[in-house]
C-alpha cells in the first residue's frame, strides 16, 4: 500500500492538537487564573481555587482527547503506525473541530443570545477560540481529503 508521508496539513493539524493538549495541561498547573484566562469560566476557576479535583480531571480528560486526536493526525499522515478506525476517527475529529468552530462563531453573532450569556461574558475569547477550532478543523478536513486514497478502509 502506498502512503503519503509529507501531508503537511495533517502534520500541522496533529501539531495543533498536541499544542492544545499541552496548553490544557499548563492550565491545570497555572491554576484558577489560567482557567479564567483560557475561558473555562468563573465556576471552574473557583472550584480550582477551592482545591476541587473536578477542574483538573476534566481538563486532563480534554488534554488526553486532544493528544489522541494529534496521534490520529500523525497516523493518517503516515508518521506513526496506522491506528484503529483511522478513516472514521479522522472524519469525526474533523467534524468536531469544524462544528465547535462554526457553533462558537454562530453563538457570538446571533441577535438573541440570552441562553449563551455565560459564554458571551468573554466574546473576544469565544471568537478567537472558535476561529482556532475552525482553522484546525480545516487542516484536518483538507488534509484528510488529500490523504484519503492512501488510508486503509479498515
Amino acid at each position: 500500500m502506498r502512503s503519503m508521508k509529507n501531508n503537511k496539513l495533517l502534520i500541522a493539524a496533529g501539531s495543533a492538537s498536541l499544542l492544545a493538549a499541552i496548553t490544557h495541561l499548563l492550565v491545570i498547573v497555572g491554576g484558577p487564573d489560567w482557567y479564567r484566562f483560557f475561558g473555562a469560566g468563573e465556576q471552574m476557576a473557583q472550584m480550582a481555587a477551592q482545591g476541587s479535583s473536578y477542574p483538573a480531571l476534566l481538563t486532563l480528560a480534554i488534554s488526553a482527547v486532544l493528544g489522541v486526536w494529534g496521534a490520529y493526525a500523525f497516523s493518517a499522515a503516515g508518521r506513526i503506525r496506522p491506528l484503529p478506525l483511522l478513516r472514521t476517527a479522522m472524519c469525526l475529529i474533523s467534524f468536531v473541530y469544524l462544528f465547535r468552530g462554526l457553533y462558537g462563531l454562530f453563538i457570538v453573532v446571533v441577535d438573541d443570545y440570552k441562553f449563551f450569556e455565560q459564554v458571551l461574558e468573554r466574546p473576544v475569547f469565544m471568537l478567537v477560540s472558535s476561529s482556532i477550532c475552525l482553522a484546525i478543523g480545516c487542516l484536518y478536513s483538507v488534509g484528510l481529503i488529500k490523504q484519503w486514497p492512501y488510508l486503509r478502509s479498515t
